[in-house]
């Protein structure tokens, strides 16, 4: 039998695809199957959009949708070596998008290993353990959605590969497979949620998470005639008796035996002779149009420049999808640090300037009154200016524009997390409920406002406690939140700990009495018969507490983190950014500073063999600061060299350097032995002998460039005096002695 399905195999070798060596031929899974029999060529659309190595080169209507043959076959040569992960076979033409990854597979077989790819840009795969995740937004109550909203089979309300969801009703889950056969019929204009009909954001999220929605109208609009009977005029009398001799279908061109038809449906009619209309009347409406229209069907204006509005609008494609047929060549963007991620986002802003007037100290107020503006735009460089209340500049340390945002973005973080929509402690805060916040929708603002600050080059957030972190960005994935996570010292927190830690029934039944009216609101007041379901009951008001009726400030936090991408470039990477989010900006140390900067030795040898001492007192100098032995810290040097007050999340650019400053002093004068005295009392002839001298040196710094310039010295003692001095100068600006 074995033999039999090989040589079948072996028997529609050229009807297979020649990437993914798969017969199947299912255009909504797939995409369309192009077979070139001339060229003994077959191949899966899927599978030249994902493969890594070819590109369209060629117009949309050369080779298969613009691939050229060529193209093809060298694709086919490459994977030819290639092994796949799932199958062990070779020809793996699909490959993870993030660079430190290696996994390639089949496109067929990464649908089983669930692979993510995103037909859209560069259209990028994902492996499992970099693939985008859908965020939980509901809790997991009975209130989740039980069955699939395209095929109404009962579905398990867990997100995962093969389970999704709106990302704004939040209450239509469904397999991927339906949601992506949906798409397949839909097309890009009738595609949306079938419960909300949200229809933009619903696509975004969708392609996102790897579903094609061709470009095209909906399959049934394309079938030919396939609404002809559209075309048919009712043309019968509905009347209770008809009067016309030739029967209720008979319909003159004009007078009394007319069919006239109902205004508001058109799906009734009647002779007029019958309702006793008018020879020239032709407003009529059916019994049940009137008596939906309260009688005064008459009255209602007809709908049919609506109709044609919304018609030849479905036409207008959204700016948020490439074209399908696009897939030109690009470096995929790998993971990294969050330095780099950010970065990537950075090429985004603008040389343009937006003022931002920050009165006194209240940087939060004004970076609301800044995101609010009507023509805000997150691209555009931050130009910061501080006033206090009688309208006069601030100190002039800042005057310096770089300087005055860099505070504005560190003063606006401290703000943003002693503000009314977060609670907590220090460095662990929680999204807080707030009613007027909700009113005024401050939760969108802050989280534009951190997003902004991220990649303008203010420092880490590091203050979101990691269930926060966990609400939003699903991480670490499928871990339920327990009460430890709750926000300390809150009443509903003081209540589920008493639930938590009760020892009896009599007990947790006595506690529950206590907090009906919190149980009531939760829906979570049911009968209790055994302490065994308190572990369940205390989940379930977690989940509540922290999820359910947070769901709305979660919701606008999300979009407004979603500012120059941030909130997608998180999601996609979260375990590099928890650390950017969640912890405290760790203090400078010495190894931090020596690994900051990169040494630039000089080119002429000479110069080398002398700074390579001057690397080692700097470092031992970096030492004596981190441990108090010199009177300057690492934050004076930092600051002295880079004019930065911390580290920035999206780190320093231009990148730290150090190079080294050289003198050469002249001696004075000194008589040539070797020359006589002339007659006439003529003086002697003087000779100049140079001698190197490393006293009244003093190190630079260029902090645009991010450039120091360190003293080169004989003795480690004289570098540390010539630091000390020349940093302490500036930092306490002090002028330096010419």
């Amino acid at each position: 039998m074995k033999k039999k399905v090989r040589t079948s195999l072996a028997g529609d070798k050229e009807e297979c695809c020649a990437l993914c060596r798969c017969s199947d031929d299912d255009p909504a899974m797939f995409g369309e199957k192009v077979v070139l029999k001339e060229h003994k060529l077959c191949v899966h659309y899927f599978c030249l959009l994902t493969s890594c190595g070819v590109y369209q080169r060629g117009e949309d209507n050369e080779g298969v949708f613009g691939f050229l043959l060529e193209d093809i076959k060298q694709e086919v040569r490459r994977t030819a070596r290639l092994t796949c992960c799932c199958c062990k076979k070779k020809g793996a033409c699909v490959g993870c998008n993030v660079r430190s990854c290696r996994k390639m597979i089949h496109f067929p077989c990464g649908k089983k290993k669930k692979f993510i790819s995103q037909f859209s840009r560069d259209f990028p795969t994902y492996c499992p353990d970099h693939s985008p995740t859908q965020s939980v937004c509901v809790a997991s109550d009975l209130s989740l959605p039980q069955s699939c909203s395209v095929c109404l089979d009962s579905i398990e309300p867990v997100l995962s590969y093969s389970i999704l969801k709106c990302p704004s009703c939040h209450a239509s889950w469904f397999h991927r497979e339906c949601v992506q056969r949906q798409a397949h019929s839909a097309g890009l204009f009738f595609f949306r949620c079938t419960l909300c009909n949200n229809k933009e954001n619903f696509q975004e999220e969708m392609i996102r998470m790897g579903i094609y929605i061709p470009e095209r109208d909906a399959s049934w609009e394309l079938e030919a005639n396939a609404f002809s009977e559209l075309l048919e005029v009712y043309s019968r009398c509905d009347a209770l008796t008809c009067l016309c001799n030739d029967g209720r279908t008979h319909s003159a061109k004009t007078g009394w035996f007319e069919v006239i038809r109902c205004r508001l449906c058109g799906s009734g009619g009647t002779h007029r002779k019958c309702s006793g209309l008018k020879l020239d009347n032709r407003d009529w409406a059916c019994s049940d149009c009137t008596q939906a229209t309260d009688g005064k069907a008459s009255l209602v204006a007809s709908p049919q420049g609506g109709q044609r509005r919304s018609l030849l609008s479905k036409r207008r494609t959204s700016s948020i999808h490439s074209s399908i047929s696009c897939k030109r060549p690009s470096l995929p963007v790998g993971s990294g640090s969050p330095e780099d991620l950010l970065r990537a986002l950075a090429p985004q802003l603008s040389p343009v300037t937006v003022q931002v007037e920050v009165g006194g100290d209240q940087a939060l107020s004004a970076g609301v009154e800044l995101v609010r503006r009507a023509d805000f735009d997150p691209t555009h460089t931050l130009s910061v200016r501080f006033k206090d209340e009688q309208q006069t500049t601030l100190p002039s340390s800042l005057q310096d524009s770089h300087t005055a945002r860099q505070y504005f973005l560190k003063l606006l973080e401290q703000q943003i997390q002693d503000s009314e929509v977060f609670e907590g402690p220090e460095g662990s805060k929680n999204l807080a409920l707030d009613s007027q916040a909700l009113r005024d929708d401050l939760y969108f603002d802050v989280g534009c406002l951190l997003a902004l600050s991220l990649v303008h080059g203010g420092p880490p957030v590091g203050f979101f406690s990691r269930a926060l972190y966990q609400c939003l960005f699903n991480y670490p994935p499928n871990c339920p939140l327990t009460v430890t996570h709750m926000t300390p010292d809150t009443h509903f927190t003081r209540q589920v700990s008493r639930m938590a830690e009760a020892e009896c029934l009599d007990e947790l039944k006595e506690v529950m009495a206590e907090s009906w009216e919190y149980l009531e609101l939760a829906g979570c007041n049911r009968p209790i018969s055994s302490l065994e379901q308190r572990d369940a009951l205390v989940e379930n008001l977690v989940s509540f507490t922290m999820i359910t009726r947070m769901q709305l400030p979660l919701q606008r936090f999300r979009e407004g983190l979603q500012t120059f991408g941030v909130f997608d470039q998180v999601q996609l990477f979260p375990s590099v950014f928890c650390s950017v989010f969640c912890e405290a900006m760790v203090k400078l140390t010495a190894q931090t500073l020596a690994q900051l900067f990169t040494v630039n030795f000089s080119p002429q040898e000479e110069k080398q063999n002398m700074e390579t001492p001057v690397v080692s007192f700097w470092r031992h100098f970096l030492l004596e600061c981190e441990v108090g032995r010199s009177s300057i810290s690492l934050q004076d040097l930092f600051r002295f060299a880079t004019g930065e007050e911390e580290l920035p999340a999206a780190g320093l650019l231009p990148s730290p350097s150090i190079s080294f400053l050289h003198a050469i002093i002249s001696s004075p004068p000194v008589a040539d032995d070797k020359e006589t005295h002339e007659e006439g009392g003529e003086g002697e002839r003087e000779t100049v002998k140079e001698v190197w001298r490393d006293d009244g040196l003093f190190p630079q710094s260029e902090p645009a460039s991010k450039h120091l310039l360190l003293p080169v010295t004989s003795s480690y003692q004289t570098f540390k005096s010539s630091m000390e001095q020349g940093v302490s100068h500036r930092v306490h600006l002090l002028p330096m002695e010419s």
